[in-house]
């Protein structure tokens, strides 16, 4: 249990990084709607990835690996999509912003992933 909250909790800092560091990103709401909206992108990221990734297997291998930016910049967009259904102030202007923004949140979610791993260990 306690992997998973932190792994909500790394997730939102990594979107407010984002949201922080990219101009097209923004969030107007309070600090613990953005922790909804990272189950939301934990959601989609576990369930619409992996099937988008299946999908897309052609582009994967011929870029190499390359088109996973491209995933993950549809990704944050279907987050934004899904959390303004709700209502939670998360907007993404443009496919830039996204890319850009899911660059961010790979680069900043490693780093804590990687600060964090002796933290809790999954049994």
């Amino acid at each position: 249990m306690g992997g998973f909250v932190l792994r909500i909790v790394i997730n939102a800092v990594s979107l407010a990084a984002a949201v922080d560091l990219v101009g097209g990103l923004k969030f107007e709401g309070k600090w613990w709607m953005m922790l909804l909206i990272a189950v939301i992108f934990g959601f989609v990221n576990s369930f619409i990835k992996p099937l988008m990734k299946l999908l897309m297997l052609p582009f994967l291998i011929l870029t190499l690996g390359f088109f996973t930016l491209v995933i993950n910049a549809f990704m944050l967009e279907l987050t934004a999509w899904l959390s303004r259904g709700f209502n939670m102030g998360f907007y993404v202007e443009g496919f830039c912003a996204a890319f850009k923004g899911a660059l961010v949140i790979s680069i900043v979610n490693m780093l804590l992933q990687w600060a964090t791993a002796g933290m809790y260990r999954e049994r």
